[in-house]
């Protein structure tokens, strides 16, 4: 077991407004894990859930009882026709290298078109070279066939103005497709999925970059209220793989990133077992299927350097291997066990809360301070221990407009609604500071509020 660091001597904060400008600190948003309290279940999508942790021995396809959902609103529809389906199929696939790691962070950019372009310039001034957004099937085809590409098309400006790479992340299927809405859930017809992607690529062709196929699969809440079940999704993967290559064969497609949770009953299952679960559906081979893994990766109670090891021997950091940000080294293993090493894995979200109100975050409740130094940390973690296997990592997340500090995932954010940077230490005096961050990937940041800072401790080496 490796024992963990001896406290750091420098803490980092967030960020500044400097001439007028916004620049962005490197911390962790939210990751939005719902977590119990230690030794209970954690699991890591917006709405909160509890489950037992119990003995990771799964069987798949029995039914659950479907979670509570609030469905995505709904624009207004143009009658854009999907393009013809072609008929040859994708190209054989060829391994997708990043950077090792490349920055990302994740935007909520559909609705107010005011605080979406603003967003962007912060991702851009900030030294990150990736955006992560969500979209709704529902919100893009109305009917089948029927398409709205107005937010998409504003997405598309904003982002090639700065440009700033992007990954979509593809799921939330509208009522005309069935399964379980409104509960986020696959389609009863894999093929009206695949359909979506083609026409979704098709059109943004070039100009957007990756794919992400689903989010948190592992959970019923995410798969139509029904026991998770591996070999389902990878179907629903094969479809959008083969489709979105048919549309761009240079487009990346990544897997769902999975919750990490010990829970093993019908509303969730393990990552890890969920994963090995994938790997066995798919022959044990992933071509034809993704480009690269995708993970979620938060930190919980335990600094990033923490193993999993450590964790699991501490009661006090959640007692399990997943309460940890090198969570993500056990999905590795995995990989690499299947052969599958020359792939790379995304971080989708990562990041650590300041959550004092939610009793179910508030036990891994970390101060400001440590969140920025963590999130700093992390990317230093990976830069010089999960090269070259390590590709994007995308914080979560820039605030959503209209979010408040009752919602959960508030605080997990690096900056507030009005997109002003979030306050590190009410008692610092806001003066700037300059510092060097992840080894020049990054550009300069203009650090406010630091406290306690040390000479010669400012630069990632």
């Amino acid at each position: 077991m490796e024992t963990m660091r001896a406290p750091r001597r420098w803490q980092a904060a967030a960020c500044c407004l400097t001439g007028g400008v916004l620049v962005l600190l490197v911390v962790l948003t939210g990751c939005r894990p719902a977590t119990p309290t230690p030794g209970s279940e954690a699991t890591f999508t917006p709405r909160p859930t509890f489950t037992e942790a119990v003995p990771p021995t799964a069987t798949v396809g029995a039914e659950a009882t479907e979670p509570a959902s609030t469905p995505t609103q709904m624009p207004v529809a143009d009658n854009t026709p999907a393009p013809a389906s072609p008929t040859t199929e994708p190209r054989s696939p060829q391994v997708v290298r990043l950077r090792s790691p490349e920055y990302g962070m994740q935007c909520f950019l559909w609705y107010k078109p005011e605080v979406a372009s603003r967003d962007v310039q912060l991702v851009k001034q900030a030294g990150f070279g990736w955006i992560k957004q969500g979209v709704g099937w529902r919100d893009v085809e109305l009917s089948k066939g029927a398409y709205n590409w107005a937010q998409l098309d504003e997405i598309a400006k904003w982002i090639g103005e700065q440009q700033l790479k992007i990954i979509l992340r593809l799921d939330h299927q509208p009522q005309w497709a069935g399964g379980g809405y409104p509960t986020n859930g696959p389609p009863d017809n894999y093929e009206d999925f695949g359909d979506f992607c083609y026409a979704l690529a098709s059109r943004y062709k070039g100009r957007f970059q990756a794919y992400e196929i689903w989010n948190e699969p592992n959970l019923a809440r995410e798969w139509g209220g029904r026991r998770p079940n591996p070999a389902e999704y990878v179907r629903l993967l094969k479809v959008a793989y083969r489709r979105i290559k048919q549309a761009d064969p240079n487009a990346i497609v990544v897997s769902a990133g999975l919750t990490p949770t010990g829970t093993n009953d019908a509303n969730a299952m393990p990552d890890d077992l969920y994963l090995r679960g994938m790997y066995q559906a798919m022959g044990g081979s992933s071509d034809g299927y993704f480009d690269a893994l995708g993970a979620h990766a938060p930190g919980y109670k335990a600094p990033p350097e923490a193993s999993p090891d450590e964790v699991a021997a501490n009661p006090n950091l959640g007692g399990q291997r997943f309460f940890c940000f090198r969570r993500v080294e056990d999905l590795r293993r995995i990989m690499v066990e299947y052969g599958d090493g020359a792939k790379q894995i995304y971080i989708l979200e990562m990041g650590w809360t300041s959550d004092p109100v939610h009793p179910s975050y508030a036990w891994h409740a970390v101060t400001e301070e440590q969140k920025a130094e963590y999130i700093v940390e992390a990317y230093r973690w990976a830069a010089t221990h999960w090269s070259p296997w390590i590709g994007v990592m995308t914080v979560w997340n820039l605030a959503e407009p209209g979010s408040t500090p009752d919602k959960e995932e508030y605080w997990w954010a690096i900056t507030n609604p009005d997109g002003t940077p979030r306050a590190t230490d009410p008692s610092a005096d806001g003066h700037a500071t300059r510092c060097r961050a992840v080894r020049g990937h990054l550009r300069n940041f203009n650090w406010s509020r630091i406290s306690r800072y040390r000479a010669g401790s400012d630069r990632l080496r």
